[in-house]
């Protein structure tokens, strides 16, 4: 049976995976955000960059800033040309896999937004050579079954494209879709800030709703120049294991959050995250990262004078494909573990701190 919680943080990430909000084009994605987090919050806001900004006061005055932060932007396509024939020709904003892109569904962000299909040649007509080869993002169009008359009238070169894509339950509390890559984080940050308001905590919290990490981690740099927190823990995806990672991933699904370790990472706020977990007797999982985290975590942890930082990250099926999936349970144990780190803070972080 689902509990309230998780019946909860279901619903609000089948909300999200649902809408658009390409890289840059966040607008939608982040009103939802706003609405949805403003009965936890002191003060809720946007800024021109589009992050949004959840802020819940601590008990105590002076106090720290801490930071949590989840990107909603996710990956999508652009058209880049309308053939005469009717036509759409397009490229990809981010990291998308051209792979997984022949015969999805699309919708087409114009005048108004219209429903497509991505097509190329059927098997029979393709040489004996070609029908065992990936087809290339630049030889697919987007038929959208409108004349060339029409439209033009509808769209135009630089319209956004997403792919659509409903959400689907498996078994377990494991689920599937698109953009969980990284509004699967920002549910976290609910799950979290409901788990604030029946705990003690001394510092004010500021979740961060970041834009366009998919195109450079760029939202984490200039909200986090805003804020100059004290402390910051990113949340984020990593790959899961499947069989045909063979030995590369050793994060496997259900098995709750992967915390990270390494460069990237301040060695306390690790230390403190693995604590808590025990204390809290929450299931994590290890997660060493040589150098570049590729995750919001990077850029925080450089900015202004240097941020001490923190990665949690879900474990994550199929990344940047539509059929990305998760497990639900992994997402309420994260919102749990990074509340209860949250309210462990000391008053007096520098000790903390202390490498």
């Amino acid at each position: 049976m689902i509990n309230a919680q998780m019946r909860s943080a279901r619903e609000f990430l089948n909300r999200l995976s649902i809408s658009s909000g390409v890289s840059g084009h966040e607008v939608s994605i982040a009103s939802l955000v706003m609405e949805r987090f403003k009965s936890l919050a002191d003060e809720v806001q946007c800024d021109s960059f589009g992050n949004v900004y959840t802020l819940k006061r601590g008990e105590s005055k002076p106090n720290k800033k801490i930071m949590i932060t989840a990107h909603i932007d996710e990956i999508g396509l652009i058209v880049t040309k309308i053939d005469p024939r009717g036509f759409l020709r397009f490229t990809s904003i981010g990291g998308v896999d051209q792979r997984t892109l022949l015969s999805q569904e699309v919708l087409i962000h114009g005048h108004r937004t219209i429903p497509g299909i991505i097509g190329f040649l059927p098997p029979h007509l393709l040489e004996s050579l070609a029908s065992d080869q990936a087809v290339r993002m630049e030889d697919m169009t987007i038929d959208v079954g409108l004349s060339p008359t029409k439209l033009n009238k509808v769209i135009q070169v630089g319209d956004i494209i997403t792919l659509r894509r409903e959400t689907y339950p498996l078994l377990n509390n494991v689920i599937a879709g698109k953009a969980f890559d990284d509004r699967a984080g920002v549910v976290v940050m609910l799950v979290c800030l409901e788990e604030l308001s029946r705990l003690h905590h001394v510092h004010d919290v500021i979740a961060v709703a970041t834009t366009q990490e998919e195109v450079g981690i760029r939202g984490a740099i200039t909200s986090t120049y805003t804020l100059n927190p004290d402390l910051a823990v990113a949340i984020d995806v990593t790959h899961a294991s499947t069989p045909d990672t063979k030995g590369q991933v050793t994060i496997d699904l259900g098995k709750g959050p992967a915390v990270a370790l390494g460069p990237n990472i301040h060695p306390a706020i690790y230390r403190r995250l693995t604590e808590t977990a025990r204390e809290h007797r929450l299931p994590i999982q290890i997660e060493p990262i040589p150098g570049h985290s590729g995750t919001d975590a990077w850029v925080i942890q450089v900015s202004q004078a240097g941020i001490p930082t923190g990665l949690i990250s879900i474990p994550l099926r199929y990344m940047h494909t539509s059929v990305e999936t998760l497990d639900m349970q992994d997402i309420v144990n994260s919102g749990k573990l990074l509340a209860h780190f949250i309210a462990s803070l000391p008053d007096d972080l520098e000790g903390l701190l202390c490498y």
